[in-house]
């Protein structure tokens, strides 16, 4: 199951947004709380995006050569799933649909969905880098960001123009999302 998980993770997001769109009653505060949140996901994704380059478009299975632990991931071991959390959070805020229902529920799956991944990928980096991910594993949290970057001697750089264009499909989707959004909000 978490394979399959990971495997679909791009698509696990669609029904939900349907819901989101069917169902939009957005009102002035709704989209302005909604639309920050989704700001400051995709920002993170960019960031973390930087650093991880498209190791983070894997759909077989899971892998990487290297485990990074700058950027984002000096704080949080998962800002991309993170920053995806915020993103679904803030479209669900910014629809208004079907409040607060729909928004716990998307909440509530996607972070049993990650939490599942998450063990998967973890298996994996365990295995694959020992003690060194385990030590880095330790000092960062898997959720919910330390205040404090976590220090390392790794060298590595962040990488803008490929994370850009590696967000190019995400970047256009939410924009669609929220035309879509801001669209029902003008007319309503």
């Amino acid at each position: 199951m978490r394979q399959r998980l990971f495997t679909y993770r791009s698509y696990t997001p669609i029904p939900f947004l349907a819901v989101m769109i069917a169902f939009a009653s957005p009102t002035t505060m709704s989209m302005a709380v909604g639309v920050a949140a989704t700001v400051v996901g995709e920002l993170l994704r960019v960031w973390g995006v930087a650093y991880a380059g498209s190791l983070t478009r894997a759909t077989g299975s899971v892998g990487a050569p290297q485990v990074i632990m700058k950027g984002p991931f000096a704080y949080v071991r998962n800002p991309l799933y993170l920053g995806n959390m915020l993103i679904y959070l803030g479209i669900g805020i910014a629809s208004h649909a079907l409040v607060p229902w729909l928004q716990v529920a998307a909440v509530v799956f996607f972070a049993a969905q990650y939490a599942l991944i998450v063990s998967l990928e973890e298996e994996f980096l365990e295995q694959t880098f020992g003690a060194g991910y385990l030590e880095y594993k330790r000092h960062v949290p898997r959720f919910i960001p330390r205040l404090i970057p976590h220090r390392t001697e790794v060298d590595q750089r962040p990488r803008w123009n490929d994370a850009l264009h590696s967000e190019r499909r995400t970047l256009q989707a939410l924009g669609l999302i929220l035309v879509v959004l801001f669209s029902l909000w003008y007319w309503s």
